[in-house]
């Protein structure tokens, strides 16, 4: 092999990690992030977890990116630490649909038109220059997804193809062979699987170059199997990368994929070498081929996940010993466990306790969630790790008690309500779900003030100021709809919606400023991204508050309409509440 069947194999690598790549980003594209709302929304059940996971990784090519996703839903409290098991189960399944299509450069053409049309050096060109006169004339975004898709899966073959030629004149390299003999070694075979896929964080890719250099002859499946094993223990540094300085939950949740990726690698190479000790496997002499590496690359992940089903529960319970729940956090999960048991079955034969009971513990609910927004706002201005992980563990606080009210009051519309309790109880579901998202936009907040602080960013003076003015008229309607909720004032919650048109206002002013000061190029465009954001979340938190305060008074009010309501409020002949948005407007003055 000489140096420029060398340059040529490299070359084919680049196409392949580039192809690879384009791949990725055309199919994230073109689901159009609704992979992430599927994951999110449906990862209660198990096995669903686990199809999805699958079926998520299959689509856009990488386990790697799946997991990482799954740890950002785990850090931002979308998905709780069970349910992100299933995924992480099911995505190094889903992985494995990459080696069955790289395996078509393994099919010898002959005499057939069909078997000679399957080769990539034949179909893989046909498809790149579709992709790019596709990319060259369609305007809609989807064409244009589509068009990398192809693009990207055409480079990817032809990388693939590229290489396997350049290296198919190894097989009659002697020091080449005798270096791959090394690696059939177990504990080196792994070790080499495992640095490839950490270095190019991808398994498959990693696996994808282990099946072109199988097309050379000079692998043996005593080589590759341990390769393979190592790979599937290295895809797991993308995701354990990515958890760092994130919260413990998600720390964990990159802790069960190593741990998982570890037990069955280790597992399956005992078990394999011991049965091969006594039967002696003829075929781990033979030459590996691309399709026999998809075949064991998949067997080995299907049968992991069938064994590993039933013990789950084995891989939260090691990541809870690695990073175990500190005092605090174990503190307020105990307490809260207190404060829920008032939500007792027995009470559901007595409705109108148990809504009592039901009201106490959603106020409770409300100022965690408050307690999360104060303290993700506070980290803007001087952050701290401890008070971000306490900002992660309230909100996870509140879905506890989101998912505890939730369920008990869906059982206490079973029984026999008065019209009255009814209304109650469907306000009350109706309330616990703005406190939740209230919690959630703390946790946006509190990453927003991560970011400023990882990437050394601060705001103008001017911006700092009138962020100022926005941040109290946000604690004002928080405080004021809580307290609402809690005494069913009325009055108070009369004034809760003056209150948030004014912060529509200050949200919309801002905004435009921030644009002022970026055409003078006293700001720059990624804080801009980071107020955009902040602003937003206060927004959002404002119209949530809107909402409690409008459930109450539907509750009280007879023939109370929301939507007359509203129109009525921003009608210019209601007086008294353009007076009272007049009055807010100049306590909220933006300097």
């Amino acid at each position: 092999m000489d140096i420029f069947s060398v340059l040529t194999m490299i070359g084919g690598l680049a196409l392949f990690l580039y192809g690879m790549k384009v791949l990725g980003e055309g199919l994230k594209k073109a689901s159009g992030g609704k992979l992430e709302i599927i994951l999110e929304k449906l990862t209660s059940n198990k096995l669903m977890a686990i199809l999805l996971g699958a079926g998520v990784t299959a689509i856009i090519q990488s386990s790697s990116a799946t997991t990482v996703m799954v740890v950002g839903f785990v850090n931002s409290g979308i998905m709780k630490l069970s349910q992100a098991i299933g995924v992480i189960l099911g995505a190094n399944v889903g992985t494995t649909v990459t080696s069955w299509l790289l395996s078509l450069t393994g099919v010898e053409g002959g005499s057939s038109f069909l078997l000679q049309f399957l080769k990539p050096s034949s179909f893989s060109p046909i498809l790149a220059m579709i992709g790019v006169a596709m990319l060259s004339t369609g305007k809609k975004e989807r064409h244009k997804a589509a068009a990398t898709i192809l693009i990207g899966f055409g480079v990817l073959m032809i990388g693939m193809d590229t290489m396997s030629n350049a290296v198919k004149p190894l097989a009659e390299n002697a020091e080449f062979t005798n270096m791959l003999l090394m690696f059939s070694n177990p504990v080196l075979g792994m070790l080499i699987g495992l640095v490839l896929t950490a270095v190019i964080q991808s398994s498959s890719a990693s696996i994808g170059i282990l099946q072109a250099l199988c097309v050379s002859g000079a692998v043996s499946y005593s080589t590759a199997i341990p390769i393979i094993m190592g790979q599937n223990v290295g895809d797991c540094i993308a995701a354990l990368l990515s958890s760092a300085g994130a919260g413990k939950q998600a720390k964990r949740a990159a802790l069960i994929g190593l741990y998982y990726k570890l037990i069955k690698a280790v597992g399956f190479m005992a078990i394999f070498y011991t049965l091969d000790a006594v039967f002696h496997f003829a075929f781990l002499n033979s030459p590996a081929s691309a399709l026999g590496v998809a075949v064991i690359h998949t067997a080995f992940n299907v049968i992991s996940v069938i064994l590993m089903y039933p013990f789950t529960w084995v891989l939260e319970k090691l990541a809870y010993l690695t990073i175990p729940e500190s005092a605090e956090e174990t503190q307020i999960l105990e307490a809260t466990k207190k404060e829920i048991q008032i939500l007792d079955p027995r009470f559901l034969d007595t409705p109108r306790i148990a809504l009592e009971q039901c009201k106490n513990a959603a106020v409770d609910m409300a100022n965690y969630a408050k307690d999360a927004l104060f303290m993700a706002i506070g980290l803007m201005d001087k952050f701290d790790k401890k008070t971000s992980e306490k900002v992660i563990d309230l909100e996870e606080l509140v879905d506890y008690y989101e998912d505890e009210l939730g369920s008990y009051l869906v059982k206490l519309s079973s029984k026999h309500l008065t019209a009255k309790d009814s209304q109650e109880l469907s306000i009350l579901l109706h309330c616990i779900g703005d406190f939740e998202r209230i919690s959630d936009h703390a946790i946006n907040i509190m990453e927003s003030a991560k970011e400023m602080y990882e990437k050394d960013l601060y705001f103008s003076k001017k911006a700092e100021e009138e962020l100022e003015v926005f941040t109290k008229a946000i604690k004002e309607i928080i405080n004021t709809s809580i307290t609402v909720f809690q005494e069913e004032d009325l009055n108070l919650a009369r004034m809760v919606e003056p209150l948030e048109e004014v912060i529509d206002h200050l949200n919309s002013e801002i905004k435009k400023r921030h644009i002022k000061r970026l055409r003078k190029g006293k700001c720059t465009i990624e804080m801009g991204f980071v107020l955009s954001d902040i602003t937003t979340n206060y927004e959002r938190v404002s119209d949530h508050c809107s909402n409690i305060a409008l459930c109450l008074l539907q509750l009280n009010e007879e023939n109370f309409d929301t939507h007359e309501y509203q129109i009525n409020l921003s009608s210019k002949d209601n007086v008294a509440f353009m007076e009272k948005v007049k009055q807010l407007r100049e306590c909220y003055a933006l300097p």
